[in-house]
């Protein structure tokens, strides 16, 4: 059975889907974007903070879930622009122990939610 997942430590989802969900022991997220919980703005100053507000959103779904990045088994990262990507790739990195970090896609998009830069949404499993 489905379990939905939210927190306030997150963003509030802007369309008709959750947070996450998890279904046995496994977790679905939803897409994440550089929105500030707290004051429901974009975080755009550059692309590693928008980057880290993401990531720091999933954090937060992920710890509500009773879970943590070593916990993930698989991301999606959606960018706009690939030149981004080593930016983007050294803080994402930094959540992770590369030895055991998950697989992982990064796709350039034509367009992204609110037109930020970056989207992520990750697989996690207990």
């Amino acid at each position: 059975m489905k379990k939905i997942i939210f927190t306030d430590k997150a963003p509030t989802p802007i369309g008709p889907y959750n947070q996450a969900v998890a279904f046995g022991n496994t977790l679905f997220t939803s897409g994440q974007i550089a929105l500030d919980p707290k004051t429901g703005e974009l975080v755009l100053d550059d692309i590693e903070t928008e980057t880290k507000q993401v990531m720091e959103n999933m954090k937060a779904v992920l710890e509500e879930a009773g879970m943590t990045f070593e916990n993930v088994i698989k991301t999606s990262i959606f960018i706009m622009d690939m030149n981004n990507f080593a930016r983007i790739n050294t803080v994402y990195g930094s959540y992770f122990d590369e030895k055991t970090a998950p697989a992982r896609e990064t796709v350039q998009v034509a367009g992204l939610p609110k037109n930020v830069n970056v989207e992520i949404s990750m697989i996690a499993m207990k």
